[in-house]
């Protein structure tokens, strides 16, 4: 909690803005922060105790601002567990930004595509996650102030969100899938045996992020939405060797119906 205060006080210098949703912006997604109305930027390196971002396309800020009428507090570029952050310091950016205000957040990604029906810039809506090949995010004394020892995650993406998000985007025209998300730990891409026991448990895709911040809001008691965008199809599935550049080519390629996508979600938080 100390650490957490420490952030949210340096962010607090800076700007008394309140944000009530949260993003979080995946691989090649950043460019999604360009639709704000900024009140303020802050780099995570500014930041003391403030992990930062280290891969290619996340480029380490928070932009908070409007998205039409919402306020928001955008994370463009994430951290991850591969990067060699301990997992408390993968989260703590989901307890700063609930501790400056945010009720809900809304978590993009990039992600394998294992169900034999995707394609790659297909548009997945998480109903649920497959965490156990990842430490948990919660382990450790509970810090009563962020939620209960033992949460709940019967739902933890939520109901209402996802209807939303399929409402918007039939308005749109935009084909969103449904499905399961697998958190690994990353970096190396899957092997073609793994990709099959995924499948077998049940996930239709497989990343290196969002699990555990959904796992970490969750314990806030902030309402969560995801949506992957399926940038290529998982080892074994595809015949060609896997790429980060593959992954920011697709998630280009589709930008502007994500960015959409999101733009009329966040547009609608107003009314919730």
């Amino acid at each position: 909690m100390e650490r957490v205060e420490t952030c949210v006080r340096y962010i607090r210098e800076k700007t008394g803005f309140e944000p009530h949703t949260a993003l979080v912006l995946g691989s090649g997604l950043g460019g999604f922060a360009d639709n704000v109305k900024i009140e303020a930027v802050v780099e995570y390196g500014e930041i003391e105790g403030f992990p930062v971002s280290t891969v290619s396309g996340h480029k380490g800020r928070f932009v908070l601002g409007y998205v039409g009428k919402e306020p928001v507090a955008v994370m463009q570029g994430r951290v991850h567990y591969y990067e060699g952050y301990p997992m408390r310091d993968v989260v703590l950016p989901i307890r700063v930004m609930a501790r400056l205000g945010a009720r809900r957040l809304i978590l993009t990604n990039a992600a394998g595509g294992i169900h034999p029906d995707f394609a790659a810039g297909a548009l997945m809506l998480l109903t649920d996650h497959i965490s156990s090949f990842i430490p948990s995010p919660l382990l450790g004394p509970n810090e009563e102030a962020f939620g209960l020892r033992f949460p709940d995650m019967s739902e933890v993406y939520s109901r209402r969100l996802r209807t939303v998000a399929e409402e918007e985007a039939g308005k749109l025209g935009i084909p969103l899938k449904q499905g399961v998300y697998l958190q690994t730990t990353g970096p190396n891409y899957e092997t073609p045996a793994e990709i099959r026991m995924f499948r077998t448990l049940g996930a239709d895709a497989v990343g290196m992020s969002t699990a555990c911040e959904a796992m970490t809001a969750r314990h806030l008691g902030l309402e969560v939405c995801g949506i992957s965008c399926i940038t290529n199809l998982a080892a074994g599935i595809s015949k060609a060797p896997l790429s980060h550049e593959e992954v920011k080519a697709t998630a280009d390629r589709v930008a502007e119906d994500f960015q959409a996508l999101l733009r009329a979600m966040i547009s609608r938080m107003t009314e919730l």
